[in-house]
Formats: structure tokens, sequence, C-alpha cells
């Protein structure tokens, strides 16, 4: 597949029939808008410069052009079409940022104006930077209104005396351009983890002009080939250097350990796998970008996810005089556009692997899809990256100490690596695979499917040991603070001194929080078989539970039992009255 967007020539004069029959058959479906233009009047367009062309392997499949009025003062994009059998690809998007781009090198200190009924036009516009005004603020030139004149709304235009009309204005002042703006040329730190978004962004911004360096904050998952091939990738694509960051044993201290000290699981079911490591990236991005001479920082969320705010949060706190690049949220694009653009840019994409958005991390992995657009399907046994492949039962154990993981089946190691050890062992069972519904910072409900073997095992074995350990005060305290943790950093805000407040917490409660976890792994599921602890509170001579006691007697425990509903029996005896 090849597209091309370019600047039309008078090569392509021959064109000119064709493009006036769309303009005039697309006018007719909508029922409004310009319905006819001359050849000649495009031709001249053509000649001028003034007009973008694409073509889809060779063949016409869209355009557009402007026109200058006033004396320069005023710049109008019009006459944008897509062939038919080429639309619902974002090529309109394309089309319409190559002839705004266009206007604006021509014609830098012009208002660039459109108008237009279609919403998707609209909302193309407005992510170009142009906004809706009053007709009023628009051109006042008569060969402009004069070409409305097609238009099968033209009466309403000339009744209301060009005030307003079914189309809606929209206008670009170059005078009210955001300070500290890019220029082409400018350098702009990119993170960069090699998936489809983030190479989008890097063959964007460098498509713009603009020097892009970009940077990898590994906290775990990715090895040194991993790390070579996204390198590799990056360079290839047109970054002009490349880092990667060892950020391993920094997201264990400040993250994973308190995660588990706290037994961490958003809504009772996720363990925030991915959404943990973001804003410690971006923390460490904004840090590096301190020291490296870069106009702004680029990420490639969306606009509609917590990323994005995790993000600019971490950039406006840590480096607030850096500019922030969101291209794939400005312009808010569609996974299928972004491919569509890389594809016309020579960048080899697979839709098929690109269906599924996957954020692989040390503490689990995030998988989003067209499923979890939706309430009422699930995820598909494709979309997960790790397969089942061990089908007999397994017995494993996790020896703790002071609250950390600090054995797998009898073998220490650091705390990192038994993590990463648990999880190619567990995984092989397909555990910890879920779908987590959840309200986003943003108000709205989201939806995201996971699969996080080794951090809910040590998440359900650690909680197991703190039932026979902690006192039922310290358990009940915990699962609020751990409650208002969680919420507090998947939702940006560890950068608050509260978090190091509960995290003191959590620390003091681990000081007895060590022994073993015996785990029976089966396909698609585990099962806690028990503990064994020093601290371990079912050891005690004092009493077992539903047995025997020697520490009172049973006058005791009835004169107890008597005092102790006293409460109720007071409430229940007013009640009657």
């Amino acid at each position: 597949m090849k597209l091309t967007v370019r600047i039309a020539n008078s090569d392509d004069k021959k064109h000119a029939s064709i493009i006036c029959k769309e303009i005039e058959s697309s006018a007719k479906v909508r029922g409004t808008g310009i319905s006819k233009r001359d050849p000649e009047y495009i031709k001249k367009k053509m000649d001028d410069g003034f007009s973008v062309i694409a073509f889809f392997n060779g063949d016409l499949a869209g355009f557009s052009y402007f026109e200058v009025f006033e004396n320069k003062n005023f710049l109008s994009n019009s006459g944008l079409i897509v062939f038919p059998k080429y639309r619902l690809h974002g090529l309109a998007k394309m089309i319409k940022l190559e002839i705004f781009k266009l206007s604006k090198k021509k014609f830098p200190n012009s208002k660039i104006f459109s108008i237009t009924t279609s919403p998707a036009v609209i909302k193309i516009n407005t992510d170009l930077g142009l906004n809706p005004v009053l007709f009023s603020d628009l051109t006042k030139s008569k060969k402009f209104w004069k070409g409305c004149k097609s238009c099968t709304n033209y009466d309403i235009l000339i009744r209301n005396k060009k005030k307003m009309c079914l189309c809606t204005g929209l206008l670009y002042d170059p005078k009210k351009k955001i300070k500290n703006s890019l220029n082409k040329g400018d350098k702009i730190l990119l993170a960069y983890s090699g998936g489809l978004d983030t190479s989008y962004c890097l063959k964007y911004l460098t498509n713009e002009g603009y020097k892009v360096i970009t940077i990898i904050i590994n906290t775990g998952v990715f090895n040194n080939k991993d790390l070579e091939s996204i390198e590799k990738r990056a360079l290839n694509i047109g970054a002009i250097s490349h880092y990667s960051i060892n950020a391993k044993e920094y997201f264990y201290s400040k993250c994973i350990k308190y995660l588990v000290y706290g037994n961490i699981l958003k809504n009772n079911t996720y363990p925030l796998s991915v959404s943990s490591e973001r804003f410690f990236q971006a923390i460490l991005i904004a840090e590096f970008a301190k020291n490296l001479n870069v106009k702004a920082i680029s990420h490639g969320s969306t606009g509609a996810g917590n990323d994005q705010v995790r993000f600019d949060l971490a950039f406006q706190i840590l480096c607030p005089n850096k500019i922030i690049v969101t291209p794939i949220r400005d312009m808010k694009l569609s996974r299928k556009e972004e491919v569509f653009f890389l594809k016309s840019k020579g960048v080899k994409i697979s839709w098929k692997k690109a269906k599924y958005s996957i954020n692989k991390g040390i503490w689990g992995t995030s998988i989003g899809g067209e499923e979890t657009l939706k309430s009422s399907t699930s995820l598909p046994e494709k979309a997960y990256p790790t397969k089942l492949s061990e089908y007999y039962k397994k017995i494993i154990e996790l020896k703790f100490k002071k609250g950390e993981l600090f054995s797998v089946n009898q073998i220490k190691d650091l705390q990192i690596n038994n993590i990463i050890k648990l999880e190619k062992i567990s995984s092989k069972f397909a555990i910890g695979r879920d779908l987590h519904v959840g309200d986003t910072i943003l108000g709205i409900k989201g939806r995201v499917g996971f699969e996080a073997s080794a951090a809910l095992l040590i998440i359900k074995a650690h909680k197991l040991l703190e039932k026979h350990i902690l006192t039922k005060w310290q358990i009940y305290c915990k699962e609020q603070l751990s409650t208002w943790y969680g919420n507090l950093l998947h939702e940006a805000q560890y950068l608050d001194p509260i978090m190091r407040d509960i995290e003191c917490f959590f620390k003091n409660t681990q000081k007895r929080v060590s022994g073993k976890v015996t785990i029976l792994l089966n396909p698609y599921r585990f099962e806690l078989i028990g503990i064994d602890s020093n601290f371990d509170m079912m050891k005690s001579k004092i009493a077992k539970y539903g047995e025997i006691n020697n520490e009172w007697t049973s006058d005791e425990v009835k004169g107890f039992i008597k005092i102790f509903g006293n409460q109720m029996k007071i409430y229940h005896n007013i009640k009657k009255i």
C-alpha cells in the first residue's frame, strides 16, 4: 500500500474534471455545501501551488485547495473531498493537515478560516487549532460569499445578511498563537516504547521538521535484545538519538514494595499493573529532560485515558519550562488512522498486532481492544500475550522477610528477580487474567484487560501471611489506608506528601511479616494452601479457636458475653417502650 499526500502541480491538471464532479457529487449526498467548481478554476489552483492532492496506490483519492482574500488578510481552506472508497481511514485528516500547513507556509500572517456543516470536518479543524467564530469574524470579501451561490442553502445565508447559515465558521489567527510555540528544528524528547502510538508520534514529529530524541524507561520487563530492537526501530523511523534508562530497582523500591505491603488491588481486582509504572517513568523522563537541551517533551497518550494525566502532571511539576506535545491526543486519532499514516510513510505496522493495545510491565500486562470498549464483551484467548502451556498441578513456595519476597521455591534472590522468576513459572498456567472496570481520573468509566500472575500470587500470599501475623486493628487500618494509597497512586498523586506518610505506616506493619506461603497452581487458577511462620498467632498456647482454652473459665466467659452485649440489650429494651 502506498499513500501519497502532496502539493498539487501542473501535471495534476488532468484530474481537475474528476475532482469537480466529486465535489458536486459529495455536496448532493450531504444535501448542502458548495456543489460546483469549474475545472479551469481547479487547474489554476494547481498551477499556483495552492492545492493538495492525494493518491492511493497511484489512484486519485482526495483533494483540497485554498483561496486568498482581502489583500492576504484572510485565507480559506476549501473543497475538501475524499473519494468514497478511500474514506474511514483518516485520509481527510491528513489532507486537511497538509493544506493547513501549506496555507501557513505560503501566507504565515493570514487568518485561515473554513466553513462547513460536517461534524467530522469541524472536529478536524478544531484539532488543528481553528476555533468556532461568528460569520462577522470571517472575510468580508464578496468574492468568497459569491462562491456559496451553488449551495442549496444560499437563500438562508442571504436572508440572514451573511451573518449566519447552516455552516459553522472556524478561524485560525496566527497572532493568537501560544507563547513558546515550537519551530522547525527544535528538539523534542519523546517517551518511546516502540509500540504503535509512540512510533506514530516519532514519525509525525520528524515529518513536521522537529529533531526528536527518544527515551525508554525500562522498569523491568525489557531484556537487552528488546532494548536493542526498540533503539533500532527509533533510529530507523527518524530519531536523532536514543536513550535507555534501567529503572528496575528504582521502580521496585519506590512503588512495588508498597503495593505488596498494602496488598493493593484496585476495586479488589486490578494490581495497578502498568498504571503504577507510568508516573515513575514520567518522573525519570522529566528529570532527564532537565539536563537535556530540548524545548519540549512528548508522549503518546490519548485524550480519553489516565496516562495523559500522569505524564502531564509529572512534567508540569518537575520541568515546568518544557512544552508538552501530544499528537495523538491533540488530533484525536484512532489506532487505525495511526496505522494508515505510518504505512503511508513507509513504516511497516501489522494491524493484526496493532488491533490490541498491549502494555507489558514487570507488575503485569494490560490489554485494551475493541472488546474492552464495550460492557458486554470479554477479551478472546488470542488477545492475551501469554498462552496456557502448563497443564498439570504444581506446588510452589514463596518466602517473605519483613513483607518482601525473599525466595521462590527456596532459592534466594533480589526481590525484582524473584518477581520475574515467579512470573515465568506462573504465567504458563494462564493465571491472573481478569477485566478491570473502574473510574478514570477524568470521571468516566473505563475497562481494561490484564494478566498479572506474579503480582496476584505475591499479593494474595502476602495478605494470607498478614492474616496470621497482624492484629485485627492493624489489618483493619491497613485496609483503609491501602484503598487510599491505591486510589491516589492510580490518580497521579504520588508526589503528594500523604503518600510518604502512608508508606511509613505500611513499613512499620511489616516488622513481623516473615514466613513461608505454599500455593497450588492449576491451569487458569491457584489455591493458597497455608503458611508457616514463627510469628503465626494461631500457634498461641493460650487458646485454639473452637476447641480449648487455658486462660479463662466458663464463668468468666459468661460474664464477658453478658457485659459485651450491654449496648445492644439497652437499645432493644428502649425500642420496645
